[in-house]
């Protein structure tokens, strides 16, 4: 075929050319050594990482213009050998390979032809050409590369998706970052392969987002295992991935706690309660007696009072008392100042008369003239009482005495002394019943997921405790976010974002106060134990009306066989929003088998291995109530058995599932349900339970 020969000589010539690059680059490094600037020397190790890790998938793609340019488009830019020439091969994210994601034969963006290119151990494979004249062309951008790719076996891990991104996926994935986009979309339309992607595409375009890292925040470890190789295979890995129960370091959930507690915990409320809390705990204004040097001196309670006011205004509750105790030196040094001066005016005036009535003896008669002694100021320089603060500053029982009067104090300590007292709570959360306060304080000591967010806030509005002790820059920036619970990212990422409490939304905004993120989800898959049905409702409390929406319309993933079951389930769900577009078919149909509450395990294995057969080399899950879960794991060694809220954004090539009915009764079942009819892009199969009562 002339397309796949053409193809694979340019193939060549690019790797020849990045095998020379990267020869070049090596030798760079290898020779300069430290006498190469830290920012060159990252700009080096970059490039040879990127040409590096494409391997022989250089390319994928390929633009033909109507005016006769050709660009190849790879996974990294390759330049040509003559710096005046355009690239070998131009980067996926750069503005030039827009319209490899983007143009169609209605809006050809002055292209004439699209080609998809598929290479393996060096050979191009195969070719797929979509003329752009307006001869061919459906919904879809490079229909036959993305089919082909969408019926490939599923590993359980997910892979890049960049030479098969539609349009719509590609407006989000280039979308400004100026602040937060909330993107909508139901099973199978590619949520977060556009989070992740985007993620590579903001890193590329803005270099300062690297220089700050960017948290990745997901459902679940499961789930961050899933897509852990993602962004590496992009190139990235200014990365900090974690989930809402791991974003502070050193604590750890410790139990679970009930829907309704979690719900009451996730109130936005508690953010105001706690800065009233932790306001209430500053010192009051009143006159300070402080001991120097074996003297007493008092700081009046006005001059406090200033100091109080100047050292809290904008400032967290440590780095307040840090400022206090600034000021507080310069007072006590004033004080020791104005006193030694006072002691050596009496000093001097009691020598000026001494001197007087010398004279008047040495000089009798009228001929006797006042003369005075030496003139003795007393007064201390700039230098003298800046030298004084410094000695008070380092002095360690003034340092006692301010702690005594304005403690450090600990986020955890600090917070269980208001969860544990009810007439706390009712002072500083007056929008909690009382029986919501008594659920709150009968908690026991570990920590449960509704807690961490009132933790960060705490920790927050405390502040940290300045020790010295900051991670070398010689510490990959990620490693150096993941260690401090007060980084500031350059961006967030937030993967089923329909689950996040309005504390935990909270979390998110505290670690990007520029407020660039992108939050993916689907609001009509929540489970959380909050009730939020639309996403105004859900980032309201935080984000104000200050977000953009955007949509994701098309199920890619999930066949259309399977998404044809969910309108009922949506309606059920009272969900406002229309199933999206599902544009494949497996051609298989879901199928139902009815068996006993007893004979459920043994139903399931053998369901399972029949779908394992037919899918062999790819993939089989099953999903069940929160109730059949341990039953079946044991049943089925080494098949991933989950929860429908465990599921979530997982996907496999056949999905068993079981009692369809158990799961919509559980709260928010019918979200759930909705969630596990959408894992598999194959075939779905289902248990259900002849005598329910039995289970």
């Amino acid at each position: 075929m002339r397309a796949v020969a053409e193809e694979q000589q340019f193939l060549d010539v690019a790797m020849a050319r990045r095998d020379q690059l990267l020869e070049q680059l090596r030798a760079e490094l290898a020779t300069a050594g430290d006498e190469l600037a830290a920012a060159r020397q990252r700009g080096l190790r970059k490039q040879l990482h990127d040409l590096g890790r494409a391997g022989d998938g250089l390319v994928f793609g390929r633009l033909d213009g109507l005016d006769g340019t050709i660009r190849h488009i790879g996974p990294a830019g390759l330049r040509h050998e003559h710096e005046d020439a355009d690239p070998l091969i131009v980067d996926w994210r750069a503005p030039a390979a827009r319209p490899f994601y983007t143009a169609t034969a209605r809006e050809p963006l002055g292209q004439a032809r699209r080609r998809h290119i598929r290479t393996g151990a060096g050979l191009v494979t195969g070719v797929d050409d979509e003329p752009l004249d307006g001869s061919a062309g459906g919904d879809l951008v490079g229909e036959g590369a993305l089919l082909a790719a969408l019926d490939e076996r599923r590993t359980g891990r997910m892979s890049t998706a960049i030479a098969t991104l539609q349009r719509e996926q590609d407006d989000i994935i280039r979308a400004e970052a100026t602040g937060p986009l909330i993107v909508q979309g139901g099973p199978g339309t590619g949520k977060t392969v556009v989070a992740l992607h985007r993620v590579a595409y903001l890193l590329f375009t803005h270099q300062q987002m690297a220089d700050q890292a960017v948290l990745v925040l997901g459902p679940s470890p499961r789930f961050l295992d899933y897509i852990a190789q993602v962004l590496p295979a992009l190139g990235e890995t200014a990365i900090v991935a974690a989930t809402c129960d791991t974003l502070l370091p050193g604590v750890a959930v410790g139990r679970a706690e009930s829907r309704t507690v979690s719900e009451i915990k996730g109130r936005a409320l508690w953010q105001d309660a706690l800065d009233r809390y932790v306001t209430s705990l500053l010192p009051p204004a009143r006159p300070l007696r402080l001991r120097w040097a074996g003297e007493f001196y008092r700081i009046e309670a006005e001059a406090v009072r200033q100091a109080l006011a100047s050292a809290t205004r904008g400032r967290s509750y440590h780095r307040a008392r840090a400022a206090f105790a600034d000021q507080l030196h310069h007072l006590l040094a004033g004080a020791v100042a104005e006193q030694r001066e006072a002691l050596l005016a009496e000093m001097e005036e009691g020598y000026e008369e001494l001197l007087a009535n010398f004279d008047r003896r040495a000089q009798p008669g009228p001929e006797r003239t006042a003369q005075t002694g030496s003139d003795i100021d007393g007064l201390l320089s700039e230098e003298e009482v800046e030298e004084l603060r410094e000695r008070i500053a380092e002095d360690p029982a003034i340092a006692r005495f301010v702690e005594a009067w304005w403690p450090t104090r600990d986020p955890a300590h600090t917070l269980r002394l208001l969860l544990g007292d009810p007439a706390l709570l009712g002072r500083f959360a007056p929008d909690l019943a009382e029986a919501e306060i008594a659920l709150v304080t009968a908690e026991p000591e570990a920590w449960a997921p509704g807690d961490i967010p009132l933790l960060d806030a705490v920790a927050d509005l405390l502040g940290e405790i300045k020790t010295g002790n900051s991670s070398p820059y010689g510490v990959p920036v990620a490693d150096r976010a993941r260690d401090q619970r007060d980084w500031v990212y350059g961006h967030v990422v937030v993967d089923e974002a329909q689950e996040l409490s309005e504390m935990q939304w909270h979390m998110v905004v505290r670690r990007c106060p520029a407020r660039s993120i992108t939050a993916v989800g689907d609001i009509d898959q929540a489970e959380a134990s909050h009730r939020n049905t639309s996403w105004e409702r859900a980032v309201h409390a935080v984000l104000g009306e200050r977000w953009t929406a955007a949509e994701l319309t098309v199920c890619y993933r999930t066949p259309r066989e399977v998404m044809e079951l969910t309108g009922p389930v949506l309606a059920a769900a009272g969900s406002r929003n229309a199933p999206p577009r599902a544009v494949r078919s497996s051609g298989i149909a879901p199928w139902i088998r009815t068996v006993a509450s007893a004979h459920v395990a043994a139903a399931a294995s053998q369901a399972v291995a029949e779908l394992g057969r037919r899918w062999s080399g790819g993939s089989v899950g099953v999903v069940a109530p929160a109730a059949r879960v341990a039953e079946l794991r044991a049943a089925l060694d080494g098949v991933p058995v989950l929860t429908a809220t465990q599921a979530k954004g997982l996907e496999w090539d056949a999905t068993l599932l079981i009692d369809a009915d158990g799961i919509a009764a559980e709260p928010r079942g019918w979200n759930g349900l909705y969630v596990a009819l959408t894992r598999c892009t194959q075939e779905l199969g289902r248990l259900e339970i002849s005598d329910p009562g039995a289970a």
